[in-house]
C-alpha cells in the first residue's frame, strides 16, 4: 500500500513536488483533541449496546450456557442465606450435632456449586467477551481498508485507530464482564429484596430507607473517583505519547542537541501523572473508608433493631441471621449495578462509533456488474474532460478539464510547477478518487465501470518516498505478488539491482529491515520498490522518479533498474532529471490542473514558455543546451 501525495509543494525542480497530504493537520497519525471524547465516549442511549447482538448471536450456545451458569450462581448464593439460617436455628440454637453436620455439609455442597457455577459464568462470559471483539475488529479492519482516501482526508487517522484498539477493548469488558455483572446484581437485587420481606417486613423497610443513605453518597464520590482515573490515564497517555514521538525521532532529538529539553517536558509530564495518581489514590482511599462507615453503620444499625427483636422473640436468630446476609447482598448488588451503568454508558457510545465507522459507505467501490478489463493488458490511457477537487479543498480544483490520451507502450515524462495536478493524474489512474466531471479509461474501458481491484492489479507505482514495511526483504518485494515463487522474487531483485545488498545483509534477504526500512539506505528502499513493482509486472507504470535526493552512484544503480522496470510498457513519470526527459516518448507540461504544451524537450524548449523557465531554473543555460546537443547526436 502506497502512501501517495495529492498535492504539491513549491520547488526549483522541474517538477520536484515534497508530497503533502492534502488533509493538513487532519491526516496526523496522533490521536489529537480531546481524549475524553475519543477514547472514552459515553451515551445515555443504551439501546446502542443491542446492535451488539450481530456480533454476539452466532454464539447462542455459548450465550445460553452463560446465562445458566449465571442463573445457578445468583441462586446459589441466595440459597446461603437460607443454609445460614438453617445452621443457627437447627444447629446451633438446638445444640443438635447431627442437624449441624448436615446443615454444615449443605452448606458446602451448595459451596461447590456456587465455584463450579461462578467458573463457568466467568470462562464463557469472558470467552464471548473476546471472541465477539475479536470479530468486531476484524469486521472494522476489513472495512477501513476498503475506504477510499477521501475518507481519511477528512478523518483523524488517530480517531479511526482510537475506534479500533480503545472501543473495541471497551467493548471487550463490557461484554465480557459488565453485562454479566449487571444481570447477575439484579438477579441477586430482585431475589435477595424478596427473600428479605419474607423474612421481615419490618426490617425489610428499614432496609430500603437506609439503602439510598448509604448509596447515594457511595455513588456521588464514586464519579469523583471514576473522573480522576480518566485524568490519570490521560497524564498517563500523555507520558506515553511523548516518549513515542522522542523516541521516534531520536536522531532530529539528538542532532538537535535536544536533549535536555525533552528531559524537562518529559519531567513535567511524569510528575503531572504523579499528582493526578495521588489524588486518585486519596480519593479512592476516602471512597473506601466513606463505603467501610456506612455499610458496617447500617450494618450494625439494623442488627441492633434485629437484635432487640431477636430479644422479644418476633424472630428467631436465625433469621437474623440470613436477614442481615440478604441485606448486605442486597446493597452490594445495588452498589456494583450502579457502578456498571458508566461502563455501560461509555460502551454505548463506542458501539455507536464503531457502528456509524462499520455504516460508512466507501466512495469508490466496485459496480454491482463489473465490466471486465480486456486480456492481455495493453496500457492505453485517456483522460477526457476531466475535472477534479480533492474533498479536502471543494473550491480549488486540482485538474480543469484535463484531456489526455497515452498509448499502449509510450513514455510519458510529466513536468509542471507544485500544485500543477502531476500526482493527482497518478491518484486518479490508481482510482483513490473519482473525478467529478469527465471519465477516465484504461484499455477503453471506463475505470468507473471497473473492478477497482482487477483495474490496480494492472499499474504498478513507485513512489518517490517507497513504503518499506517491517518485515524481510522476502515479503517486501512480494507485497504486490504474495503468491510469486522466491526465484522469481529473487529474478525481481536482481533486475532492479537490488540482490547484491540484500545478499550482503546478516542473513540475507531474511534479514528484518527494520521500521520503514530504516536499515536501508534511500537507494536501496528505492531499488526495493523497484523490484517490487518488476515482480508485479504492470501493463501501467506510475513512477514518480525517485533519483532526485540521491547520491551519484545511488542514482546511476536506480536509474539502470527504472529503465529496465520501463521496458516494454505504458509510463507515466512525474520527471525530476532532465535525463528522464530526454528518454520520454512526450513530455507533458501542466499548470493548474491543464496540460499548457505537449512535446519533446527540444520542441518545448524552442517555444519558450513555461516548460523552458522550468528548465532554466534547474539546470542553466549551459546544461540546457548541453542537454540538447547531446539528444540531436552533434
Amino acid at each position: 500500500m502506497m502512501r501517495s501525495r495529492p498535492s504539491e509543494q513549491s520547488s526549483t525542480s522541474l517538477p520536484s513536488e515534497a508530497g503533502k497530504n492534502p488533509a493538513g493537520s487532519n491526516q496526523v497519525g496522533s490521536n489529537s483533541g480531546d481524549p475524553k471524547s475519543i477514547d472514552r465516549p459515553s451515551s445515555k442511549e443504551l439501546s446502542h449496546l443491542v446492535r451488539l447482538w450481530k456480533f454476539v448471536s452466532p454464539y447462542k450456545l455459548q450465550v445460553g450456557g452463560a446465562m445458566i451458569a449465571l442463573i445457578i450462581a445468583a441462586s446459589t448464593v441466595l440459597g446461603l442465606g437460607f443454609g445460614l439460617r438453617t445452621l443457627v436455628d437447627d444447629g446451633f440454637a438446638q445444640e443438635n450435632a447431627a442437624l449441624l453436620d448436615q446443615a454444615v455439609m449443605v452448606l458446602l455442597g451448595v459451596v461447590v456449586l456456587l465455584a463450579a457455577a461462578s467458573y463457568s459464568r466467568f470462562y464463557l462470559v469472558s470467552w464471548i467477551g473476546e471472541r465477539v471483539v475479536a470479530d468486531i475488529r476484524k469486521a472494522v479492519f476489513n472495512h477501513l481498508i476498503t475506504l477510499s482516501p477521501a475518507y481519511f482526508e477528512i478523518t483523524r487517522t488517530g480517531e479511526v485507530l482510537s475506534r479500533l484498539t480503545t472501543d473495541t477493548t471497551l467493548l471487550q469488558m463490557v461484554v465480557g464482564s459488565s453485562v454479566s455483572v449487571a444481570l447477575r446484581n439484579f438477579l441477586l437485587f430482585v431475589g435477595g429484596s424478596v427473600l428479605l420481606i419474607v423474612t421481615s417486613a419490618k426490617l425489610t423497610g428499614m432496609v430500603f430507607l437506609v439503602v439510598p443513605i448509604v448509596i447515594l453518597p457511595i455513588i456521588i464520590y464514586g464519579r469523583k473517583v471514576r473522573r480522576l482515573s480518566r485524568d490519570s490515564q490521560d497524564r498517563v497517555a500523555d507520558l506515553g505519547s511523548y516518549a513515542d514521538e522522542a523516541l521516534g525521532a531520536i536522531r532530529t532529538v539528538q542532532a538537535f542537541s535536544h536533549e535536555s529539553v525533552d528531559r524537562t517536558r518529559f519531567g513535567g509530564r511524569a510528575e503531572d501523572a504523579f499528582v493526578t495518581a495521588v489524588s486518585r489514590i486519596r480519593a479512592r482511599a476516602m471512597l473506601t473508608a466513606v463505603v467501610i462507615l456506612l455499610v458496617f453503620g447500617a450494618v450494625s444499625a439494623i442488627l441492633w433493631i434485629g437484635g432487640r427483636d431477636v430479644i422479644d422473640g418476633r424472630i428467631t436468630p436465625g433469621e437474623l441471621s440470613s436477614f442481615v446476609f440478604y441485606a448486605i447482598v442486597v446493597a452490594g448488588s445495588v452498589g456494583a449495578i450502579s457502578e456498571v451503568i458508566g461502563d455501560l454508558q461509555r460502551a454505548a457510545g463506542a458501539t455507536e462509533r464503531l457502528f456509524d465507522l462499520l455504516a460508512t459507505k466507501t466512495d469508490i467501490a466496485a459496480p454491482v456488474v463489473a465490466q471486465t478489463l480486456p486480456s492481455p493488458a495493453r496500457g492505453d490511457i485517456s483522460f477526457d474532460k476531466v475535472l477534479f477537487h480533492y474533498p479536502a479543498r471543494p473550491d480549488d480544483a486540482a485538474l480543469h478539464g484535463l484531456d489526455l490520451t497515452v498509448k499502449a507502450g509510450e513514455k510519458i515524462a510529466i513536468v509542471g510547477p507544485s500544485g500543477a495536478g502531476k500526482t493527482t493524474i497518478f491518484q486518479l489512474l490508481m482510482r483513490f478518487y473519482d473525478p467529478q466531471a469527465g471519465a477516465i479509461h484504461l484499455d477503453g474501458v471506463a475505470l468507473t465501470k471497473a473492478d477497482p481491484l482487477e483495474l490496480r492489479s494492472r499499474i504498478g507505482l513507485v513512489p518517490q518516498e517507497p513504503v518499506i514495511f517491517s518485515a524481510n526483504a522476502w515479503e517486501n518485494i512480494r507485497y504486490g505478488r504474495p503468491d510469486a515463487s522466491d526465484e522469481e522474487v529473487l529474478q525481481a531483485a536482481e533486475a532492479a539491482a537490488a540482490k547484491d545488498f540484500l545478499d550482503q545483509l546478516p542473513d540475507g534477504f531474511d534479514t528484518f529491515l527494520g521500521e520503514r526500512g530504516v536499515r536501508l539506505s534511500g537507494g536501496q528502499r528505492q531499488r526495493l520498490a523497484i523490484a517490487r513493482a518488476i515482480l508485479r509486472d504492470p501493463a501501467v507504470l506510475l513512477l514518480d522518479e525517485a533519483t532526485s535526493a540521491l547520491d551519484a552512484e545511488s542514482e546511476r544503480a536506480v536509474q539502470q533498474a527504472v529503465e529496465r522496470l520501463m521496458s516494454d510498457r505504458t509510463t507515466l513519470v512525474i520527471a525530476h532529471r532532465l535525463a528522464t526527459v530526454l528518454k520520454a516518448d512526450r513530455i507533458l507540461v501542466l499548470d493548474e490542473g491543464r496540460v499548457v504544451a505537449s512535446g519533446t524537450h527540444e520542441d518545448l524548449i524552442r517555444q519558450g514558455g513555461l516548460y523552458a523557465r522550468l528548465a532554466e531554473l534547474q539546470f542553466g543555460e549551459a546544461e540546457m543546451f548541453n542537454g540538447l546537443q547531446k539528444s540531436a547526436g552533434t
